[in-house]
Order: structure tokens, then sequence, then C-alpha cells
């Protein structure tokens, strides 16, 4: 029995089943989840335990830059989602491309990342700088690590462009945009 038929068909996957994608993809999803919602959980707490740490760690973000990756990771997970349309319809040549999209808009917020990185760092901001920095280096970072992996899942599928496939990989494409969505303002706009 293949990963695929384990996830149909009544096999004990229950809500599960209802979701796109295979089902272990959704285990992935919400364990991540969890796991980010305790990092932004422990960001807003220790924000509310020192907040002049946090508002002077803020001051150096660029929230323009992180407002434009919001853009583009938004921009992507739309990409991602016609890819998933085109390989429902059988159109694997639109899916490929759409997905291609979706990965070279990825690329570009890594980019962009990166480039906020460098400038935090030129600006003297550590991962020992203050409690800010530690948190905020490591939610950004781990989202990062997880912007990386979804390309790496994105371009997988790629290869097939199978409806499931595309389904279960942009899936966690869209997480990966959801959590960004949150962390967003949580780190750079509230103060």
């Amino acid at each position: 029995m293949s990963a695929e038929d384990c996830g149909r068909g009544g096999s004990g996957w229950g809500a599960l089943e209802e979701l796109p994608g295979d089902p272990m993809i959704w285990v992935l999803i919400f364990s991540e989840l969890a796991a980010f919602g305790l990092f932004l959980g422990a960001f807003t707490v220790a924000r509310a335990v020192n907040p002049a740490v946090f508002a002077a760690g803020q001051a150096v973000l660029d929230a323009r830059l992180a407002a434009l990756n919001t853009i583009v990771l938004v921009t992507s997970g739309w990409a991602a989602a016609r890819g998933a349309a085109a390989a429902r319809a059988q159109a694997a040549r639109a899916c490929r491309r759409w997905l291609l999209v979706a990965v070279a808009l990825g690329a570009t917020f890594v980019a962009i990342k990166l480039f906020e990185y460098a400038t935090e760092i030129a600006a003297g901001a550590g991962f020992e700088t203050s409690s800010f920095f530690t948190l905020y280096f490591l939610l950004t970072g781990f989202h990062l690590l997880h912007v990386c992996l979804g390309m790496v899942i994105l371009a997988v599928v790629w290869r097939r462009a199978d409806p499931a496939s595309v389904e279960t990989g942009t899936s966690f494409w869209h997480m990966v945009d959801l959590v960004w969505i949150m962390m967003f303002p949580i780190i750079y706009l509230v103060r």
C-alpha cells in the first residue's frame, strides 16, 4: 500500500483525509504551527517583560523590507496555488511554470531577508545583543529555514507535477506564508 493509498479511503486519518495533499504533511504542518506559536508566545511575553529592550530592537529593524518580503511571500503562495490548480486540471506544463514562479519568489524572499540580516548586523545587532535580537534571529532564522525547505519541496513536486504531490507541497508552502503573516506584525509593527 502506497503512502497515497494510506491517506485516502477511510484509513484512519479522520478529518485529515479531507485536507488537500497527503495527511502526513498536515501532521507536520500542525506540529510546525505549534512550534512557531510557542516561539511567538515567548517573544510576546518577553516583550511584555522588557518593553524598552524590544522597542530599541525594533528601531533597528527595517519594517519596509519586511513588508516587501510579506508581499513577495504572499505572491509566491498565490503562484503555488495557481500551480496546484493547474495540476488538478492536468496541465502539467502550466503547473511547473507556476511552481517555478513560486520558487523564484521564495528565493527573492531569502535574498531580501539575508540583505536585512546584513544591514542589522552592520548596525551592531547580533544574536547576543539583547533578548529581542536573540528571539528575533531565532524566529526569523527558523522561518527562513522553512522557506528554504519549502523551496526544496516545491522543486521536488515540480518534477512530477501530479495533483497529490503538488497539493502536498503547496500545503507546506502555505503554512510558511501563514507563519510569516503572523510574524510580521508581531515582530515589526506591534509596540
